[in-house]
């Protein structure tokens, strides 16, 4: 069965300038990466329990508090680069993000140490331009960028 994963991309338009927001991932392995590593706020769901509400728990546990109350904008679907598919959807609101406070996750660190550590899944959060967006985040996630600027092009006055 394929894992599924909701999030929210939420957005802003700052001085004219369309901004999202994203994750970086926390822990070892991507301490020291910046640019393809950054992620829209997501996690995996289980049949039980409806996308939508899945992406906003996500959203809340990863960046530490809850979503922009809006419309939720359906981006739609897409395979990610782990094999999972991912549901997005956007919206608007504008939220300070220099502190975060996000779920920990544990793992074996260093390697066979057989000590175990734990590390928050995002370890910071930012506002990006939709250009350096692209160049910041996993590549698969693309797509919903492209999706919320068609949306926002089909918005009369935009």
């Amino acid at each position: 069965m394929v894992k599924r994963s909701a999030g929210l991309l939420v957005y802003r338009v700052r001085h004219g300038v369309l901004e999202v927001l994203l994750g970086h991932p926390g822990g070892p392995y991507f301490a020291r990466k910046d640019d393809g590593v950054w992620t829209i706020p997501k996690g995996e769901y289980g049949p039980e329990e409806e996308p939508l509400a899945a992406a906003v728990r996500e959203f809340t546990e990863e960046i530490g508090t809850a979503p922009p109350a809006g419309e939720a904008l359906p981006l739609g679907e897409t395979l990610q680069s782990n094999g999972k598919v991912a549901v997005v959807w956007a919206v608007e609101g504008d939220l300070d993000v220099t502190e975060i406070s996000c779920n920990l996750f544990e793992m074996e660190w260093p390697p066979r140490s057989g000590r175990r550590q734990s590390f928050p899944e995002l370890d910071r959060a930012a506002w990006f331009d939709l250009a350096t967006a692209r160049r910041k985040a996993f590549a698969s996630q693309g797509p919903f960028f492209d999706r919320l600027l068609e949306h926002l092009a089909e918005q009369p006055g935009t």
